[in-house]
């Protein structure tokens, strides 16, 4: 493995879109591409790397995560409010699947499908006003969720702060789950047989900066993004720090796997004052990811691409 000043060389600013707070990332293999989001601006971006050219669609609430569905042209987007069905092809046509109760005082932040092809989707105190602003909240209250592809939704974690990282492990038998303000990382048993988690339990904590978004890779090591700490850590199974690398912005927001073999882990950020702050970011690493789990969409029938 390369050591942290050839890393460094390594992390290039691919993206410069100045986003207010990126988030959400995904790697689409089918596209070819990296959709991501800024939340305070409402967009969803999308990155070719064949071609370096950046799409971007915008919405009418904040877009807080991206995922992959069981038809390559159907997303499924995590908004403040809902969770609903998209399509570049009908933008901005959408079919929502669930609805947040709680909104507007709460909102949904980072989410991801797990094995089994249901949303897992965490909520915290609404921090953003309705022309993107910022607000001043106490982060109290939120609730982790899963949501089924009939709409079903289940409670499994209360009393969160903020909503950041969830991933499995390969072997798909344990859940990592993390609370921002708590600085903490949680592991769970995760059931593949019926969708549930059990056994909670600190994985990691108190560490440099706080907990975001996270990538799991083929290896079975977590990859942390550490705002204020303006890094990047692999976490062993064990819950040991295997490496740091650090980056070019205090406020790295999530990562994900993607690119040929899965082996570019994209990052993206808050804007600060640095001149990169808010960009994408990649890094080229010797461990590769895992493949993105899928959505079921295969009893949707409003939602059809004219």
């Amino acid at each position: 493995m390369a050591d942290q000043h050839s890393m460094n060389d390594m992390i290039r600013c691919i993206v410069p879109a100045g986003d207010i707070c990126g988030e959400g990332a995904v790697w689409h293999p089918a596209h070819h591409a990296l959709y991501w989001t800024d939340i305070n601006r409402f967009l969803l971006h999308r990155f070719l790397p064949e071609t370096g050219t950046t799409q971007t669609w915008m919405f009418d609430e904040p877009v807080t995560s991206v995922n992959l569905t069981t038809e390559p042209e159907r997303l499924l987007l995590v908004f403040a409010s809902n969770v609903s069905i998209w399509s570049a092809a009908t933008h901005p046509k959408t079919e929502t699947i669930y609805r947040l109760a709680e909104a507007p005082e709460m909102r949904f932040n980072d989410a991801r499908v797990d094995p089994r092809g249901s949303l897992w989707a965490g909520t915290m105190r609404n921090n953003v006003g309705p022309c993107g602003e910022d607000l001043e909240v106490e982060f109290t209250s939120g609730i982790l969720y899963r949501i089924d592809p009939d709409g079903t939704a289940t409670k499994w974690k209360t009393g969160i702060g903020i909503s950041n990282t969830l991933a499995w492990s390969p072997d798909r038998s344990t859940f990592y789950f993390g609370d921002t303000p708590a600085n903490t990382l949680y592991a769970f048993d995760y059931n593949e047989n019926d969708g549930s988690i059990s056994g909670e339990r600190v994985f990691f904590h108190g560490h440099d900066g706080v907990p975001d978004g996270s990538a799991m890779d083929a290896e079975g090591y977590l990859w942390n993004t550490r705002p204020n700490a303006s890094s990047l850590v692999r976490i062993a199974p064990d819950g040991r720090v295997d490496r740091t690398i650090l980056l070019p912005v205090p406020r790295p927001t999530t990562c994900a796997f993607g690119g040929s073999e899965l082996k570019t882990l994209f990052m993206t950020s808050a804007r600060s004052a640095e001149q990169l702050s808010g960009g994408l970011f990649a890094l080229n690493l010797g461990t590769g990811g895992l493949p993105e789990a899928r959505f079921d969409v295969s009893e949707s029938k409003d939602f059809r691409l004219r």
